[in-house]
This record gives structure tokens, sequence and C-alpha cells, in this order.
């Protein structure tokens, strides 16, 4: 088969989640000989980070914006690169076009209420756009793909997509395991290890206040006082959040760099005490798995798909109450016996998940349609 393969946003410098599946898949694909050809459309950008290799072909294809280079140039570079059938990766796929379609939908976040408290205008768009969207292009879909039973289930609940739904867990890159040597990367962004880790964000789903409010009572209640590193998040959103939420007095505790660049995170996260996963809710959850794989222990939520990825491996609390997240810190911090009881358990429960293992339910789901 000649497959398309949308991978718009990999070559953008700052990459997040659905940026490094495609880009994953795409590398597990160069390695493996499936009998087919893969066409790869992506928009130029910063950091060329796959080329031409084996069975896959990267084409570039210019257009100033998301919904123009999805809507117009996509179709068009599908089509003269005559493709059987067009994978988009990314929630959203042409409205208008006859190559059949396979859809990743990683979630359905845009048909559940917005939370008004998302003054981001980059994240209220891409809202707009896939509730416009997905709708009108899902009876197009000959299959839809998405990441965790949790999602599979709310998807046919919401959409009723029938048997042309198909579940494949996420993977996570090798280099994140337990690190023996002494490298000091880390240090970049922190001066010295046995730090809480937090990955932040203006999405509300994130639960940054809720988050940064347990980290203060943590501090009012801790003998160690650990400081905490806080990624991806902006500063003035950051100052906000500890203004509106009268914790102020944190601000010489928490270390706030900015972006984390991907290849550095596995000596981030190999450094940490603990990483706090507190998100409201989550399709699959990457850095779930990252953290876990290098002998981090995790605390995370009850809710989405969190409980099925961490199985038992992390320890799991009500995070819309402040005082279990500060709780189950502490706990950990005063218990060393916990601390390497969830260090053994999540590199254990890591073993579940590779991008080979689901690159190879990929390629099934491709040949279905052969």
């Amino acid at each position: 088969m000649r497959i398309g393969i949308e991978a718009q946003r990999i070559f953008r410098k700052n990459k997040h989640g659905m940026d490094y599946v495609v880009l994953e898949e795409i590398r597990q694909l160069q390695k493996m000989d499936t009998g087919d050809e893969y066409f790869v459309f992506v928009s130029p950008g910063d950091d060329p980070c796959v080329s031409d290799g084996g069975n896959v072909h990267v084409i570039e294809v210019k257009c100033p914006t998301y919904p123009l280079w999805e809507q117009v140039a996509l179709p068009r570079a599908a089509k003269k690169a005559k493709v059987d059938i067009l994978h988009c990766t990314s929630n959203t796929a042409p409205i208008f076009t006859n190559i059949p379609l396979v859809l990743t939908l990683h979630d359905i976040i845009f048909l559940e209420p917005r939370d008004k408290a998302n003054k981001s205008l980059y994240q209220n768009l891409g809202w707009y756009y896939r509730r416009l969207v997905v709708p009108r292009i899902l009876d197009k879909c000959k299959r839809i793909i998405t990441v965790s039973d949790f999602e599979y289930g709310n998807i046919q609940r919401k959409l009723n997509i029938g048997d042309r739904l198909r579940m494949i867990h996420n993977g996570y890159n090798e280099w994140f395991r337990p690190l023996q040597d002494n490298d000091k990367v880390f240090s970049k962004y922190i001066a010295e290890p046995g730090y809480f880790f937090f990955l932040g964000n203006t999405d509300p789903k994130k639960n940054t206040a809720r988050t940064l409010t347990a980290y203060h009572k943590y501090l009012q209640q801790s003998k160690v006082k650990r400081k905490l590193l806080l990624a991806d998040l902006k500063q003035e959103f950051f100052d906000k959040v500890l203004e509106e939420n009268g914790i102020e007095d944190i601000r010489n505790y928490v270390v706030n760099p900015g972006y984390i660049v991907n290849s550095d995170l596995p000596y981030i996260y190999n450094n940490a005490f603990a990483f706090l996963y507190t998100s409201l809710r989550e399709s699959f959850g990457i850095p779930l798995i990252e953290a876990m794989a290098c002998g981090t222990p995790v605390i995370t939520g009850q809710t989405s798909s969190l409980p099925e990825i961490a199985g038992d491996a992390a320890i799991m609390v009500n995070v819309e109450q402040v005082d279990e997240i500060a709780n189950a810190m502490l706990k950990l911090e005063e218990n060393e016996a916990l601390q390497q009881e969830k260090k053994a358990a999540g590199i254990e429960r890591a073993k579940l998940f590779s991008w080979k293992k689901t690159t190879e339910e990929l390629v099934k789901v491709y040949h279905e349609l052969s």
C-alpha cells in the first residue's frame, strides 16, 4: 500500500504529546519491513527530526495556517502522492477529500463543556476548530484509533463509532530508564537533585493551581522542604496563580525554567525525588510512563485513563483535593520503603508499553484496509 501520514507539527522545536506519538511511529516504521510505502506530510520547521529512509518518504508542505494546511494543502499533497489511505494523527482531518481516512482521535475533550478559566487563545481556537471539524469527518473515516480503554469507552458512548474504532496504547522512548552515571544535565535547570517535578500548563485540566497550592501545604509541614521544578509554564501565568491563591511565599522554592527539551527529560526524571502528574484528565499520559520507566515515584490521579496506565505502580489521589496531593508528597518523603516500592513497581509497569508494540498494532490497522 501507499500510506500517507499527516505529521504537520513534528518539525517544530517545542514539541508536545501528539507530535511525539507520530514521530516515534514514523521512526519505528523506518525499521520495519511492512511491504508498504509511507509518505509523511510535514510543515517546514526548525527541527527536521526525521528524513527519508527505507520505506519512508518525507514531504514538506508549505501553508501559512494550520486550518488551511490541513483542509487544502494536505489533501492536495496526498492526492499528488497517490496514497491509498491517509492517516491523520492529531484529532482532525480534511473535510473534503476522496482519499480513505484513518484518524487518531486521542480524546474528545472538545465535546465536553469548555472551562471558562482557560484564557489561552491558541487552546480555545483549537477547541472550536475540533468541534467544527470532527463531526464532519467521522463518517468518512474507515478506521478511528484511540489511545486507552478509557477513551475508547468514552468515544463509543458519545459518538457510537461501532466496529471502526480501535484502541492502541502509546509507548515511550527507550532512553527513559534508570541512569547510573552522574550526568549533570539536570543542573542546567535546577541546582540540586531530590526535587519534586511537575509539568505545568495553562490548560485547566493540568490542575496547575491546585498542584501549586498543594506544594504550599507540603512546605508548611515538611522538615526537608524539597524544591519544585516546574516545566513548560509561562512566568506570567505562574505569577498569576501564586497571586490568586495567596501562595506567593513558595516563590523561592520553585524553579521555573520554561520548556525542557525531550532529550534532557531522562536526567530530569532520574534526579527527581518524585513526579507530580496531577492532571484532572488524560487520554493516555506519556509522561507518566516516562517517569516510571526512570524509576521515579509518581503521584497521580484517580481519573480518566490514569489508573489504567499506572496500575498499582503510582500513588493515586483525588487530584481535586489539595490536601490529598500534599499528604501524598509528605507520605512519600517520610516512608523510604514506599519510595523503593514505587520505584521498582514503576520500572516493571513501564515494560508493558513500547513504541515498537504501538507501531505493530498500527500497521495491522492499515492492513485491515488493504
